[in-house]
C-alpha cells in the first residue's frame, strides 16, 4: 500500500485536492480555519473580532492578577460567575471599540510624547528622577525587552488620545443641570403612617396543605447543594499552651533578672560635667597636669557650687556641654563605664563631686536631680513573668508541634488519628461544609460547620479549596498543613460527601410556615392600606389620625425616609393636598422572620 502511495505521489495529491476543495467550497477558508482551531468569535467589531482564545487569555491574566495581588487568600471561583465573565467580555468590547477609532482614525504619539511618559512612570524613578537603570532592571524583573514595553506604552497612549478629548469636551446644557438641580433641592413635607405585618400575623392561617404545596412548588429554592463532612485538627497557641511543664521558681527568679529592665526603672541623674581632657595615649607627665588643674577646678568649686555652670563654660575642654553650662542631662545607670557610675550614682542632688578619672580625661560631676530606681520587685511581678515565660515556651512548642504535625499528617495520608494521637490533639468533626459557604444548621444534619467554634477556620477559602480538591474528595486523604494566621494550623479530612439534595417536607415545615404567614400578613396589610386610602381619598383635605409628625424632605437631606418612600412622596401628584401614596414589598418568601411593613405618606406641601 504504501509503495503504491510512494510511486503514485502525483495522483494522491490530486485525490486529496478533490476531497478537501468541498470543504472550502462549503464553509471558506477563514470558517475552515476556526473550525480546525476551533477559536470562534464572540463579538465582531468592526473588522476585528473578539475570539474565544482572546477572551480565554484575558481571563488567564485576570487570575494571575488576582493570584498575585490577593496571594493564598484567593478563589478561583469567583472568576466563574456569569457576571464576573459578561464584565470581562464587555471590558474587552470596550477596548476592542476604542482599538477600532484609532485605527480608523490614524491615532498616534510621538517620540517625545512617549519619553516624558515614561519618564514620569514612578516605578522607574529614583529620588523623583527618571533612572535608566532603574528602567531596565524593572524591565529585566518582567521579563520585557525595551522594545516591547516602548510599544505597549506608545499603543495605550494612542487610545487614551481617542477618550481624552471627549471628555474634556463634555459639557451639560443648561436646562439640564438646572433640572438635575431642581430634582435634587425640591422639597415635600410628608408625615407617615405604617402598617407593619407582624400587627395582622394573628390573623392568618396556613394549613399543612398550605405548606405541602407550597414545598412541591419550590423544590429549588430547598436545594442544598453538594456538601462535606470534615475532620479536622486545629493547632493554635492554646494547644500550644496545654500540658506545659511547671517552672521552678529559680528559672522565674533568672529570667526576672535578665529581663530586670522590662520591670525595674534603673535610677538616674540630671549630670551636669566639667571635663579636663587626658586622652589614654598622654605621658604621664601630660596626666599628672590634668589632674592637677582638674583638683583646682574642684577645689573652686567647694567654694562656690553655685558658680559651676560658669566655671563649666569657661573651664570644661568637652565642647559640645560647655556651652550649656556642662549641663548632659538624665543619665540612667548601666549607661557610664563603672567607674564612673559609682561616683555620679554615690551624690545627693545639688552636690559636687571631687576629681573622677574616666577614659578620656578627669570629670567633676554636679548632680542638680536623682531619681532612684523604681519599678516592681520580683513578688510584684512575678505573675506577669511567669506568663512570659510560658509564652516562650509556649512558641517554642508551637514550632516543635507544626513541624512534627507536617510529617504524622503526610506519613498517614489517610488519618488524622496519629497526627492526633501523637501530639495529643482533638479530632473536631463538622457537617456542611459547601464549595463556596458554610451551609446554615437548618440545611445540616448534625453538628454544622456554621454553628462551630470554628467557624472563621472552616470558612477560609483555602479549607474550603483543599477539601473540595480531587485527592481529597476521591481519595480521603489529609490535606497539607493550611496556615489560617501565624499561630493557627489546620489540618482537614474529608470523612463523607454529602449530594445534592432537596430538604425534607419535615425539616422545612416550619421555615415553610413562617414564610407563608409572613407574605399573607404582608398582603393582609397592604390591603388594609389600600382600603384606608380609598377612605381618606375620598374625604379630602383632612389628614386622618395615626400619621407620625410633619417632616420636610428632599433628594439630598431625605431625613432617613427609605429610597422607595422618598421616591412615592415625589411621585404625588401636587395638585391636590393631601396626596396619598403607598409603599411596600411582597415579602421574600424564603427570607424567614421577614417583616416588610406597608407605608402611606399623605404629602401635605410641595416645592
Amino acid at each position: 500500500m504504501f509503495d503504491f502511495i510512494r510511486t503514485h505521489q502525483r495522483l494522491m495529491l490530486l485525490v486529496l485536492v478533490i476531497l478537501i476543495f468541498p470543504s472550502f467550497a462549503l464553509v471558506g477558508i477563514s470558517g475552515y480555519t476556526n473550525y480546525v482551531s476551533a477559536n470562534k468569535e464572540l463579538v465582531r467589531i468592526g473588522d476585528s473580532a473578539i475570539t474565544q482564545e482572546d477572551f480565554d487569555n484575558a481571563q488567564r491574566n485576570q487570575l494571575q492578577q488576582l493570584q498575585a495581588r490577593m496571594g493564598s487568600a484567593f478563589d478561583p471561583a469567583v472568576l466563574n460567575s456569569p457576571q464576573m465573565r459578561e464584565n470581562l467580555l464587555e471590558s474587552l468590547v470596550d477596548r476592542a471599540v476604542i482599538v477600532e477609532a484609532a485605527t480608523k482614525d490614524h491615532f498616534s504619539v510621538s517620540d517625545n510624547v512617549l519619553r516624558r511618559a515614561i519618564a514620569s512612570i514612578p516605578e522607574l524613578q529614583v529620588d523623583g528622577q527618571f533612572s535608566p537603570e532603574r528602567y531596565n532592571e524593572v524591565l529585566a524583573s518582567m521579563g520585557m525587552t525595551s522594545r516591547d514595553f516602548e510599544q505597549g506604552q506608545r499603543a495605550e497612549l494612542a487610545l487614551q488620545r481617542v477618550l481624552a478629548p471627549v471628555g474634556l469636551t463634555a459639557a451639560l446644557p443648561v436646562p439640564v443641570t438646572d433640572a438635575v438641580q431642581q430634582a435634587l433641592t425640591a422639597e415635600r413635607t410628608i408625615r407617615l403612617k405604617t402598617y407593619a405585618a407582624q400587627d395582622y400575623a394573628d390573623k392568618v392561617t396556613v394549613t399543612d396543605e398550605d405548606i405541602k404545596t407550597w414545598y412541591d412548588q419550590n423544590q429549588a429554592a430547598l436545594q442544598v447543594p453538594e456538601h462535606i463532612s470534615a475532620q479536622y485538627l486545629v493547632l493554635d497557641e492554646t494547644a500550644a499552651m496545654n500540658g506545659l511543664p511547671e517552672i521552678s521558681e529559680a528559672d522565674l527568679q533568672a529570667y526576672y533578672q535578665q529581663n530586670k529592665s522590662r520591670y525595674v526603672l534603673p535610677g538616674r541623674v540630671f549630670l551636669n560635667h566639667i571635663l579636663v581632657n587626658a586622652p589614654q595615649g598622654a605621658s604621664q607627665a601630660d596626666r599628672s597636669a590634668a589632674r592637677a588643674r582638674a583638683q583646682t577646678l574642684a577645689d573652686t568649686l567647694k567654694d562656690n557650687p553655685a558658680g559651676f555652670a560658669e566655671l563649666a563654660k569657661a573651664e570644661s575642654q568637652d565642647i559640645g556641654s560647655a556651652k550649656d553650662g556642662g549641663r548632659l542631662g538624665w543619665v540612667s545607670r548601666g549607661s557610664l563605664p563603672a567607674q564612673l557610675e559609682s561616683a555620679i550614682f554615690a551624690l545627693v542632688p545639688n552636690q559636687v563631686s571631687g576629681v573622677v578619672e574616666g577614659p578620656d580625661g578627669y570629670h567633676i560631676f554636679l548632680a542638680t536631680e536623682v531619681e532612684a530606681e523604681r519599678g516592681e520587685t520580683f513578688e510584684q511581678a512575678r505573675a506577669k513573668v511567669q506568663a512570659e515565660v510560658r509564652r516562650q515556651m509556649g512558641s517554642e512548642r508551637f514550632a516543635d508541634l507544626a513541624s512534627r504535625l507536617r510529617d504524622l499528617a503526610y506519613d498517614n495520608a489517610t488519618s488524622l488519628e496519629p497526627a492526633a494521637q501523637g501530639l495529643g490533639l482533638e479530632i473536631r468533626k463538622a457537617n456542611g461544609i459547601a464549595q463556596d459557604r458554610l451551609l446554615p444548621e437548618q440545611q445540616v444534619q448534625g453538628a454544622a460547620a456554621a454553628a462551630s467554634a470554628d467557624a472563621a477556620i472552616l470558612d477560609d477559602i483555602r479549607v474550603r479549596r483543599a477539601l473540595f480538591s480531587p485527592a481529597l474528595m476521591a481519595e480521603k486523604q489529609n490535606s497539607g498543613v493550611i496556615e489560617i494566621s501565624p499561630d493557627t494550623l489546620v489540618v482537614v479530612r474529608v470523612d463523607q460527601v454529602v449530594p445534592a439534595r432537596v430538604q425534607p417536607l419535615d425539616q422545612v415545615s416550619g421555615f415553610i410556615r413562617t414564610a407563608l404567614t409572613n407574605e399573607r400578613a404582608t398582603k393582609a396589610a397592604q390591603e388594609a392600606a389600600q382600603a384606608d386610602m380609598k377612605t381618606w381619598q375620598a374625604n379630602a383635605g383632612v389628614v386622618p389620625a395615626g400619621f407620625g409628625d410633619a417632616m420636610t424632605v428632599s433628594r439630598i437631606n431625605p431625613q432617613g425616609v427609605e429610597t422607595q418612600a422618598l421616591e412615592a412622596a415625589f411621585r404625588a401628584s401636587a395638585d391636590a393636598l393631601p396626596a396619598y401614596e403607598g409603599v411596600g414589598g411582597q415579602g421574600a418568601m424564603w427570607s424567614f422572620g421577614s417583616r416588610q411593613p406597608r407605608r402611606v405618606l399623605p404629602t401635605t406641601r410641595c416645592s
